[in-house]
């Protein structure tokens, strides 16, 4: 049996030694040797053909723990259907980038059909709520909400409780391509729930906030909060605590150019 070592290994599979090392730890693709005094890794001739199904299902980004998936079963209906939805991803995500991109150009343009908004100064009342946070990223993100809200979903379902309210999330710091940070995700409740794993029970503040409706895809919403911003500033109020998105329509029932999202923002009521 020919071994060849990992650096040689990686010149012909053109994948890195840091990702080879990866694809170990994960059991995605294991050295068929580890020398026990020096811990360096070898591998089969034969292994390369793994190696480049790894490599062509990370180019396109499917997960390792997928990869792992197919690649470990013989079950072709199952690699079938897990290409699939990986595919439909895919296309979901082409389409959000086609979406962006008209944006873009619309706002390089400064065309007049950039949509205004209406902000408003409303008082809201403190809301129970079942709630989990996640620490997330602006490359997970969309992963951890619907991770977040399935777990409060399960939770309702266990204790019989139904929603009285929108969802909606707490976007306690700033996340963007160089910062993760915490989200609150909230459902509003009739009764307080029993704490189940990450859920729990808790009264969202109520208060002054000032408001806007956001008509569009979740991506775009960053106008919204331009303009809350600029509002509050421009009209002599404080901000009071970290804004919320309350999410007025299903994103499964309706296009993404349908979508309603309410953003609030408290602020500190004016002195007199």
């Amino acid at each position: 049996m020919v071994l060849v070592p990992i650096g040689r290994f990686s010149e012909m599979t053109r994948l890195s030694v840091k990702a080879l090392r990866l694809y170990d730890r994960n059991g995605l693709l294991k050295p068929a040797h580890v020398d026990p005094a020096s811990g360096y890794r070898y591998y089969k001739l034969g292994q390369a053909n793994r190696a480049e199904a790894v490599r062509i299902l990370r180019s396109v980004e499917m997960p390792l723990d997928e990869i792992k998936e197919i690649l470990g079963t013989e079950d072709l209906d199952l690699v079938r259907k897990q290409l699939m939805a990986h595919r439909e991803r895919l296309a979901e995500k082409l389409a959000t980038h086609e979406r962006m991109l008209a944006y873009l150009e619309t706002l390089i343009e400064r065309k007049e059909g950039i949509m205004p908004y209406d902000v408003q100064i409303t008082d809201v009342k403190p809301q129970l709520v079942a709630a989990t946070k996640k620490h997330t990223n602006l490359r997970q993100i969309g992963d951890d909400i619907a991770a977040g809200f399935g777990a409060l979903t399960h939770q309702l379902g266990r204790e019989g409780a139904a929603p009285t309210g929108p969802p909606f999330i707490i976007y306690h710091s700033v996340i963007d391509e160089e910062t993760d940070g915490p989200i609150e995700l909230c459902v509003p409740v009739a009764k307080r729930l029993a704490s189940g794993g990450d859920v729990y029970g808790r009264d969202v503040e109520g208060g002054s906030v000032a408001t806007t409706v956001h008509h569009g895809p979740y991506e775009q919403i960053a106008a919204a909060y331009h303009t809350l911003t600029g509002w509050i500033s421009d009209h002599g109020h404080e901000i009071a605590g970290p804004p919320r998105e309350i999410y007025l329509n299903d994103p499964h029932t309706v296009a993404p150019e349908q979508l309603l999202t309410r953003v609030e923002w408290p602020i500190l009521p004016q002195q007199t």
